[in-house]
């Protein structure tokens, strides 16, 4: 394999690891907070459950898109999708700020027993999945192929990066996780920025799927062209710099340290 190659994939990978921190983090933090209620022993089974159903769906995700990739509708799909998850998020994220400020009047709710706190985190885990694995396909996907076997329907190479790329999110959500919630609560601007990149990684792939031969609204080798990707990185640089600049450090507030560790909690306490 060539050696601009191998940088190509190097850079991708470390694109991914630092998407999948800042994912892993949002949602070990949600699945911490869906959990909270429940009693100590319960919430770290709960925790545990939602770790393993991570590592399932995440990597059954992967395999069945390997086989779909190509398909232009699937592509389209997920570039819709994915710029819907960012758009919604960064949405929410304002509007419930504002809220916030002008007084919000928070309504109790039934809290679910153990075994509804665990469907509804296996559920979440299904998101983040779809989540995680989109993102890293429509990074990779434009990549150079490789010499690697295909796998489904994808280079060797670029399966064996959104792989590892998956891996290290999993990774990143069971040992990790608290020191990217610690980053995104000293700086939350930066959640917006992370989401913001997400939207961005949803344009190259509604760009991709926009060159699909069936398609050819744009012409079929400008997603591999390096003008397309000079400027997707740019933007993705600018996007990741401007975030870091324009969140200002919050100073720690003395809040209560009930919320559970993701770190600890997940562990089954056998």
């Amino acid at each position: 394999m060539e050696v601009t190659v191998l940088m190509e994939y190097g850079w991708i990978l470390l694109v991914l690891i630092a998407l999948e921190g800042l994912l892993a983090a949002d949602n070990a933090l949600v699945l911490a907070i869906m959990v909270k209620h429940l009693p100590e022993e319960q919430r770290k089974k709960a925790l545990f459950y939602g770790l393993l159903g991570a590592f399932v769906f995440r990597f059954g995700s992967l395999f069945a898109i390997s086989f779909l990739v190509n398909v232009w509708q699937v592509q389209a799909i997920g570039a819709v999708y994915l710029l819907f998850i960012a758009l919604n998020h960064i949405f929410r994220k304002v509007m419930v700020k504002k809220v916030g400020k002008q007084g919000k009047v928070k309504s109790k709710k039934k809290a679910s027993g153990f075994w509804g706190t665990v469907l509804k985190v296996e559920l979440a885990d299904i998101a983040f999945a779809v989540d995680s694995i989109l993102a890293a396909v429509a990074l990779a996907v434009t990549l150079p192929n490789t010499n690697l076997p295909n796998i489904g329907g994808l280079d060797g190479g670029k399966f064996l990066v959104i792989f590892f790329g998956g891996l290290i999110g999993l990774v990143i959500m069971r040992f990790a996780a608290n020191l990217f919630v610690k980053v995104l609560e000293s700086r939350p601007k930066l959640e917006i920025a992370a989401f913001l990149i997400v939207g961005w990684v949803g344009v190259k792939l509604a760009v991709y799927t926009l060159t699909h031969p069936e398609l050819a609204f744009i012409e079929e080798g400008f997603a591999k062209s390096p003008a397309w990707k000079m400027t997707f990185y740019g933007v993705l640089i600018l996007i990741a710099v401007g975030g870091w600049v324009l969140s200002k450090e919050k100073k720690p507030s003395v809040e209560s340290t009930e919320e559970p560790s993701y770190n600890q909690d997940s562990k089954t306490g056998a």
